[in-house]
């Protein structure tokens, strides 16, 4: 039987990340994420729900975001649900939490040091960045938008 564990999860921060590390040396981060839903009811009131997830993350994406991060900041993260399990020391019982670990991250925000962003909006920009400006080039109908730092692709490099 298939399967496919994968989460895609935006939201913000609900306490600054909690870094600690193994016996071995590897870094573990905590963090809890808050992610909400707004809807509108039939009578036309709006409705909002927040879902709270606990996130770890290992290695040195802990550790960059151990660094960077900070409660109520925005971040996308990527990554797998995981069930916990565990025997309640109290009362004996069967206790059980769904959680995510942590597979690939985003910081999310303008980068600016007044709205809590921490690098802009970008893959893996791990401290702000000077903006630079780059020439305006006309799109081309039949060319999709591109990053101008890559190389262009021909159809024939293609392997599919």
């Amino acid at each position: 039987m298939a399967s496919f564990n994968k989460v895609i999860l935006i939201g913000n921060l609900t306490r600054d990340p909690e870094l600690k590390y193994t016996p071995k040396g590897t870094a573990v981060a905590r963090l809890g994420l808050a992610v909400s839903r707004s809807w509108k009811t039939d009578t036309g009131e709006t409705r909002e729900e927040v879902a709270f997830i606990d996130v770890d993350a290992f290695g040195r994406q802990a550790e960059v975001i151990g660094q960077y991060m900070k409660k109520g900041r925005p971040m996308m993260i990527e990554g797998r649900l995981k069930l916990d399990q565990w025997d309640d020391k109290t009362t004996g019982q069967k206790r059980s939490k769904l959680g995510v670990v942590l597979e690939s991250f985003q910081f999310l925000g303008t980068g600016r040091s007044d709205d809590g962003g921490a690098g802009g909006e970008g893959g893996g920009d791990y401290a702000p960045r000077p903006q630079q400006q780059r020439p305006s080039r006309p799109a081309s109908p039949a060319a999709p938008a591109s990053d101008p730092d890559l190389p262009p692709v021909e159809d024939d490099d293609v392997p599919f």
